[in-house]
């Protein structure tokens, strides 16, 4: 593998003008980018906060004794409850086969910044990744995106569920899941290493009951040598060290609803769009219905949490009980998400995605609500990985990686196209049809004053010659594009790689594809590139 750098636009307005330093930070977070000092501020104020360490190491132990503790993550839950250790944390939903490859690249950006600062502080610094395990958008994970003819497919997990059920609660049976992890490998076609992996997968598998145990499962199998700690956002045990702060939502969720508005108004009136949809009525939490697994987004009025569109009330000494009693029933939504992360752990920087440093901004006042500072919030990496004979495909048609990552191959294939197509016969065929079409007109008028009745027929009949010209060009460019058809691949198989259907690599292909190609290895080696943090984009040649 060789990585190399380029500088690339982000698609997001608000987090290009962050990358690039055109905000005035203090505006929008509590840490700037290009501070080079705020890593060592953002630790200082961190050993001034008391955490729950031992309590929240003994939950992420427990958690993750299911998935067999390596070494490497075992010294860190035990790293974690020291005093002065700190976390670089990021979260992602439970995707199957772990959703798109940004997954990945954040569980490498986790831990590569947490390496980095560990050095630069000369402080433990623990890498840990938040399952979104609460959430209950099933359409968001029951998918993986495969090539099958140049056609796109999206191949869903053959599961309907009309409730709002977390997906941690969402099971996984062992023969339909193995039939369609089976039928996904098999569209990247059979290579040296797909028995092992299809076996290795469908161990996960059989040792997985949800969504969640099967993402967590390959998780850590594949990042356990790097001591990645992993907790899942509604693990029963984490939800009873969250009961106080679920106190201290209900007491200000009007206040909370009220902070969120204002910063919106703010980044509006600097020229951004709003990221999170939030009611003016919001208490942001949800009520897990238990018995129907059903999740419900509670709003509040005059001191009574009530569910929207659902038949559920509580008065706010309730739910102060409910909090207290069985915490396991409430969750937290996109607003005190963030805020609970960043009560519970000892947050050095939080690994974001571009869409994330929106509506991590808006938070800015709702964090202040509670006398706490966010964390100096990280770009990713983005990783886009060339296959080799894409780069030699890249070199052969002389296109610049930079513009197929921003612009796909569809204007250089059309120019390519421009540029091969025979003059004369677009010249003679332009002016063949308008001689056409005048001689047919004058033709039309003189027999129509001989009899009207003919002019349907004649309109028919231009029509028909018409049709039979395009026809034969039509068949003209397809003989050029045969005939150029070897070059033409090329442009597809890069976009299909590269930028496919107007995405970018990493939003729509699955690294299962890679490690069907490449080997289980792929993953370690990826992790082992030297990465900076630097806001250029990594282009890693294989």
């Amino acid at each position: 593998m060789e990585l190399k750098d380029l500088a690339l636009p982000s698609l997001n307005a608000f987090a290009s003008d962050y990358l690039t330093d055109q905000l005035e930070v203090d505006d929008f977070f509590h840490y700037s980018l290009s501070d080079d000092g705020k890593y060592n501020k953002r630790y200082q104020e961190l050993m001034s906060r008391n955490f729950f360490r031992d309590e929240l190491a003994d939950s992420i132990e427990k958690y993750m004794e299911k998935y067999s503790l390596s070494v490497p993550v075992k010294e860190n839950i035990e790293a974690f409850r020291k005093e002065d250790s700190v976390v670089v944390i990021g979260g992602q939903q439970a995707g199957l086969l772990t959703g798109p490859l940004y997954t990945i690249h954040k569980v490498i950006s986790i831990i590569k910044l947490a390496e980095e600062q560990e050095k630069a502080l000369g402080k433990k610094v623990i890498p840990v990744f938040w399952i979104a395990g609460e959430d209950h958008d099933l359409a968001e994970v029951n998918h993986v995106y495969t090539l099958k003819n140049g056609i796109r497919e999206k191949n869903t997990y053959p599961f309907y569920h009309p409730f709002k059920s977390m997906i941690t609660d969402i099971e996984l049976d062992t023969e339909t899941a193995q039939s369609w992890v089976s039928e996904i490998i098999e569209t990247y076609g059979e290579t040296d290493f797909t028995n092992k992996l299809l076996a290795d997968t469908n161990e996960v598998i059989k040792h997985s009951t949800t969504f969640v145990d099967f993402f967590a499962c390959l998780i850590h199998n594949w990042f356990h040598d790097f001591g990645l700690l992993m907790i899942d956002a509604a693990d029963p045990e984490l939800r009873k060290l969250e009961s106080e702060f679920f106190t201290m939502f209900i007491d200000k969720a009007e206040a909370i609803t009220k902070a969120v508005h204002s910063q919106q108004s703010f980044m509006q009136q600097s020229g951004y769009k709003r990221m999170i949809e939030i009611q003016e009525n919001a208490a942001n939490l949800f009520y897990y219905d238990s018995k129907k697994k059903d999740r419900v987004l509670l709003e509040v009025d005059n001191g009574i949490f009530s569910g929207k569109n659902e038949g559920i009330s509580f008065t706010q000494q309730e739910l102060h009980e409910c909090s207290r009693v069985t915490p396991e029933r409430l969750s937290n939504n996109v607003v005190t998400r963030p805020i609970m992360q960043e009560m519970l752990f000892p947050v050095l920087a939080f690994i974001s995605g571009p869409g994330e440093i929106a509506y991590w901004a808006e938070l800015k006042q709702a964090f202040e609500l509670f006398s706490m500072k966010m964390p100096p919030i990280i770009p990713r990496l983005n990783i886009t990985i060339i296959e080799r004979g894409i780069a030699t495909d890249l070199n052969e048609v002389g296109l610049n990686l930079e513009t197929v990552l921003t612009k796909g191959t569809k204007s250089a294939q059309s120019q390519f196209l421009h540029s091969v197509k025979d003059d004369t016969i677009e010249v003679l065929f332009h002016e063949m049809k308008a001689k056409l079409n005048e001689n047919h007109e004058l033709f039309t008028e003189r027999a129509i004053s001989l009899d009207k009745g003919l002019d349907p027929l004649l309109q028919k009949n231009r029509k028909f010659i018409e049709q039979q010209l395009d026809f034969i060009y039509g068949k003209m460019n397809e003989s050029s594009r045969k005939k150029h058809e070897v070059v033409l691949n090329k442009y597809q198989r890069i976009e299909n790689s590269l930028f496919p259907f107007d995405a970018p690599q990493e939003r729509l292909w699955n690294i299962f594809y890679y490690l069907n190609k490449y080997g289980t290895d792929f993953i370690n080696e990826l992790v082992q590139q030297p990465y900076t943090f630097n806001n250029k984009h990594k282009a890693i040649y294989l």
